[in-house]
């Protein structure tokens, strides 16, 4: 779609500013419904508990709230997905359950390489 004059809108502060309100209400659905989101969110307190009780560095800090907003992001991506196919296809569709299994396939992906930062950072914290 190109823009003209009369589908082009105009920049306004009062737009940008609901834009925050949409997104924080999309993160409090993603918090209040799904359930692996609970998990990365306890998983992400576990670490950041951690990280006060071993005394990380900031480096440390920095890879550890990156795998965390990594993680989540991921988790959010995926019930958009889930949510977005759900609509698209309310009945069993094999493709649709194909792209489900990729996008919860990406979450594992960012899950795992959490958890292997995780390991690096923390292990000779705990046994060194």
């Amino acid at each position: 779609m190109q823009l003209t004059p009369r589908n082009r809108k105009s920049f306004s502060i009062r737009q940008r500013l609901k834009s925050f309100v949409y997104a924080w209400r999309g993160l409090l659905l993603l918090i209040r419904q799904e359930h692996n989101a609970w998990i990365h969110l306890s998983a992400a307190a576990g670490v950041v508990i951690a990280g006060f009780c071993f005394k990380i560095t900031q480096l440390e800090w920095i890879a550890v709230v990156f795998c965390i907003g990594l993680v989540l992001a991921a988790e959010t991506f995926n019930t958009a997905i889930e949510k977005l196919a759900n609509v698209v296809s309310p009945d069993w569709n094999e493709l649709i359950g194909k792209v489900k299994d990729v996008a919860a396939g990406a979450v594992l992906i960012c899950a795992i390489t959490a958890a292997i930062v995780g390991l690096i950072i923390f292990i000779p914290y705990v046994f060194f």
